[in-house]
């Protein structure tokens, strides 16, 4: 009874925090559920309600109800312009209005700051309300327990108006059949409208009421929409009181399990939302994958033999390519010339880039080395989402791996800067098979979820692992790389610069290889026709693992890179922001083409830390301007802007700006497979205009 009794106001504290949780993701739900738009900017909602609500709060009820109007009715303005902004995406996926609404985010951002400053804001609240009273023998903040009361009038009224109202009858039926509702004289445009701009009221009334319990200031739209997407996958997206409940937990294990079991309250949370993705990602394909499941059987009499077995099954079916690979390389004399043509522009690109130190300052090669270490970011998520089709916002965790174990040993005295390529290599490519086989089976946007989770539980181990980390305070101070055993570290700014150039050389060298060689058009096959792939007896599943491997593998490297160029490692070099970076650096390059992806990360770096230099403060507005150009001016990147010239003699699609496969289809209706065979005239023309990307 003492420890119930000395846990009771945390515990009455997590209801608060999970019902202010509810009332946001509510929004977050109806946005996504119904309207079907992913809004990376709902937490920007949330905070501008409760600056709004903080500026003109006075101490008075007067003041606390004009905030509220206020505050709400600028967030429901926001959310019918966000209606407008993701209009013309309604066809592009998922991917396209993360990245809109994240650009969004930090548009908004900036301007919040702009108005209101970057300092915390005080709440004033009513008198009779700023008081505590007694509860079980305990003395409680007066306002908490009127916003649980609020909070369940809410999720009663919503619940009401979703179940028993003709609004909400229209509300579900658009999510169920836009068209069908347009046939009974009701406008699914004008209803999608309407739900944005509820979810943006929503996020802005729980600022104006929450901002007492999370109050505006600096991170506080980031820390509630990552709380808020917590609460949907654990909830759903249509039953609130599965929401409340989802938001209750949540609350409690921000609050209650902190003050219980601190050290793996951190892990809980993201944790739990990806056991949660990944046993529905399982539910739904076990159907379709039951019957194209090879070798399933226990090794109970030999595991020995049967670990060799599945390891032989793994490697079998790519052996064959890449000796196919092997003969044709050293049988196609007639091709040099082609390649060459074709190795010509990156051969100047490398030159030029060899050149930069006798042209430019130590500030601007640090910013260009950084570039390298990001475009290998932006090159692995190019392969996982361009060519396996798993759109990922959790890349940086194998980029974090690579880099936290290149210090790490550098410290131990493993200084050799090819040795420790391949151990973070191997860091990064083993962490990603052992989380790979949940990403894998999913698909669209519970990809990104599980990624997502994956990355902000790599940040909290991170964060708890101090004594290997740093924590929040990062790595510095380690020893820089050695060519070879025994000669010189590589301290001068030119040295490490170089060494980055021609690691990331080899690097994407190595991965345009493979991506050009058969294995490579295989997992393109995967992508384009993955069901076809099944039913002709491809391991789909293992194609998709090594991809994903292998990707892994190359965002170490990249990892390293970061860690020497840098010289200093910290969580915020790995967090949800670089992944949603190197995702738009993909998108900038079209997803497909590798020096694309280079070159948008070139361009993201150029924007935030130098052009931004010369503007003070508003690097993430240019950031945001950039996300909002590339996803409206460069639906497909930068190789979508010249097709291919089997594309344009086809017409077959090899893939967008969400990294979704065009149907893959020419003039003659037929498709490829992926198992070598043409079945119709111009089938492949599709799936090979994304081996021609890379470039």
């Amino acid at each position: 009874m003492g420890l119930l009794d000395g846990q009771f106001v945390p515990a009455l504290d997590g209801v608060a925090y999970g019902l202010l949780l509810f009332v946001v993701a509510a929004g977050l739900s109806l946005a996504f559920g119904t309207a079907g738009v992913l809004n990376l900017a709902h937490g920007t909602l949330y905070a501008a309600g409760a600056y709004t609500g903080a500026e003109l709060s006075d101490g008075t009820w007067g003041g606390l109800l004009l905030g509220l109007l206020v505050g709400t009715a600028v967030a429901c303005a926001a959310g019918v312009l966000l209606s407008v902004a993701t209009a013309p995406l309604a066809h592009r996926g998922h991917l396209a209005q993360a990245l809109l609404t994240f650009g969004l985010s930090l548009i908004g951002g900036t301007l919040l700051i702009e108005f209101f400053g970057a300092d915390q804001v005080p709440v004033r609240v009513p008198e009779a309300l700023d008081s505590s009273v007694t509860l079980l023998g305990h003395r409680y903040p007066a306002y908490r327990l009127c916003f649980i009361v609020m909070a369940v009038a809410l999720a009663a009224i919503g619940t009401w108006v979703l179940t028993r109202t003709r609004a909400g009858a229209a509300i579900r039926a658009s999510a169920d059949d836009s068209e069908m509702l347009a046939a009974t004289g009701v406008n699914p445009r004008l209803v999608h409208t309407g739900v944005l701009a509820a979810a943006g009221a929503l996020a802005g009334a729980a600022g104006v009421l929450g901002a007492p319990i999370i109050g505006p200031g600096p991170g506080t739209a980031e820390t509630v929409l990552m709380l808020s997407l917590v609460v949907v996958v654990l909830g759903g997206l249509r039953n609130l009181w599965a929401i409340a409940g989802a938001a209750i937990v949540v609350g409690q294990v921000q609050t209650l399990g902190v003050s219980l079991v601190p050290g793996w309250a951190p892990y809980l949370l993201f944790g739990a939302m990806a056991v949660v993705l990944v046993v529905r990602s399982r539910r739904a394909t076990a159907t379709g994958t039951a019957g194209s499941q090879v070798g399933a059987r226990t090794g109970a009499a030999d595991p020995i033999g049967w670990l060799r077995e599945q390891l032989r099954l793994f490697v079998a079916p790519f052996a064959a390519p890449l000796a196919q690979l092997g003969r044709r390389v050293g049988s196609n004399t007639a091709a040099v010339p082609g390649a060459v043509r074709r190795g010509l522009p990156p051969a100047v690109l490398v030159v030029a880039l060899a050149a930069l130190p006798w042209i430019v300052d130590a500030y601007a090669l640090s910013l260009v080395g950084y570039a390298l270490a990001l475009g290998l970011l932006a090159v692995s998520v190019t392969v996982v989402t361009g060519y396996a089709g798993l759109p990922t916002l959790g890349q940086t965790a194998p980029f974090a791996v690579g880099a936290y174990t290149t210090a790490v040993i550098a410290d131990a005295g493993w200084t050799v800067g090819p040795v420790q390529i391949v151990v973070a290599a191997f860091a990064a490519g083993l962490f990603c098979l052992v989380t790979g086989p949940a990403v894998i089976r999913a698909r669209g946007t519970t990809v990104l979820m599980i990624t997502l989770a994956v990355g902000e539980l790599t940040v909290v181990a991170i964060d708890q692992l101090k004594s290997i980390t740093g924590g929040t305070d990062g790595l510095v101070g380690f020893p820089g790389p050695q060519l070879l055993p025994g000669s010189a570290e590589l301290i001068e700014e030119m040295e490490v610069y170089h060494y980055a150039l021609v690691v990331a050389v080899i690097a994407v060298a190595v991965t345009m290889l493979m991506l050009r060689s058969p294995a490579g058009r295989l997992l393109i096959g995967v992508h384009g026709a993955e069901e076809r792939m099944r039913a002709s007896g491809h391991p789909v599943d293992r194609y998709l693992l090594l991809a994903y491997v292998g990707a892994g593998a190359l965002a170490g490297v990249g990892g390293s890179l970061m860690a020497h160029v840098r010289q200093y490692i910290s969580p915020a070099d790995v967090g949800f922001e670089i992944a949603a970076f190197a995702l738009l650096a993909a998108v900038i390059g079209g997803t497909v083409s590798v020096l694309g992806a280079l070159f948008g990360a070139a361009l993201i770096v150029l924007t935030r830390d130098w052009v931004a230099a010369s503007w003070p403060g508003y690097g993430p507005l240019l950031l945001g301007v950039l996300f909002v150009l590339t996803v409206y001016l460069l639906p497909r990147g930068l190789a979508g802007l010249r097709g291919t010239p089997r594309e344009r003699a086809g017409g077959g699609t090899g893939g967008d700006a969400d990294g979704v496969a065009g149907n893959g289809t020419g003039p003659g209706g037929g498709t490829d497979d992926g198992d070598g065979t043409d079945d119709g005239a111009g089938g492949a023309d599709g799936l090979n205009s994304k081996a021609e990307a890379v470039r």
